[in-house]
């Protein structure tokens, strides 16, 4: 039997439409609104071990899949039907959006990283964001909830908000990195994530040679700092082929099992595309 966790708000509301399709697809099918999941415990366990689980839903459901259900062992094979805003998580494993949900996942959403902020730690599925992606994400937020006011069904465009954060909208900050126990000072950073995988906000590539499935385990944090705006503007396009790592002079990779960074002033920040406001340090934490 195969069992289908859909998120409702996954593609702009229109993960239960999905879900039901889905069940035209494997007929021997019950899906469910994760949403309304109060024991993930207690729902796993009632699965047979020979069921299969297909999650319908993007990053965002992934990263609260995967916190929901960390300390559960799950026997069961998990697949993912990506229908969400970026999927970035399908884009790293060379998936694409709307695929057929034919290969398990379950390697990948075990021994994850996680991230500290604020005195609560979480575990991510692609990366942290901190500067203008997670500005990004606040501004997106935001037009979001103008849409669902509004009862619009307007795309969020986040290049067009980055392009605008780095025209003005958005400060620079200055920021300490401390990797492993190594600390390194920046001025003028525009963005300082801390990667897990390969891409974030939507087909962006802060760390290209990141490999999620690493033995190794380890994270890489990306500081892109320069206080011209008209650089960062010619750099930045370069973020989505991930050759900004040719600009040495205004972008610094550091690889490692604890990466803490830290500003000098609140600035949101994103888990996965999940947005948490005046943020002034992080810590993320290799699993392995």
């Amino acid at each position: 039997m195969t069992h289908i966790l859909y998120n409702p708000t996954s593609g702009n509301n229109s993960g239960k439409g999905y879900a039901m399709m889905l069940e035209i697809c494997y007929p021997d099918s019950t899906s469910y609104d994760v949403t309304q999941i109060s024991d993930h415990a207690a729902f796993f366990a009632g699965l047979s071990p020979s069921d299969d689980v297909i999650l319908c839903g993007g990053d965002g459901m992934l990263h609260h899949f995967v916190n929901d259900t960390k300390d559960i062992p799950i026997r069961n094979k998990v697949f993912l039907y990506a229908m969400g805003t970026s999927n970035d998580f399908a884009r790293d494993i060379g998936k694409s959006q709307y695929s057929e949900p034919d290969y398990p996942i379950n390697a990948y959403i075990k021994n994850l990283p996680s991230v500290t902020v604020n005195g609560t730690e979480r575990l991510f599925i692609n990366g942290v964001g901190y500067g203008i992606d997670g500005y990004c994400c606040e501004v997106g937020d935001k037009l979001r909830e103008q849409n669902q006011k509004l009862q619009q069904d307007k795309p969020i465009n986040y290049t067009s908000i980055a392009i605008k954060g780095l025209m003005g909208k958005f400060k620079p900050v200055n920021a300490t990195v401390t990797v492993d126990g190594k600390s390194y000072q920046y001025k003028n950073v525009w963005i300082a994530p801390t990667m897990n995988g390969r891409y974030y906000g939507g087909g962006m590539m802060p760390a290209p040679e990141q490999d999620r499935l690493s033995p190794d385990g380890l994270l890489t944090l990306t500081v892109m700092h320069c206080g011209s705006k008209l650089n960062a503007l010619c750099v930045f396009p370069s973020l989505f082929k991930g050759t900004h790592v040719k600009h040495k002079n205004v972008v610094n990779i550091h690889r490692g099992t604890e990466i803490t960074v830290e500003f000098d002033r609140p600035t949101p920040l994103q888990i996965d595309g999940e947005t948490i406001l005046d943020v002034t340090s992080y810590t993320a934490r290799a699993s392995r």
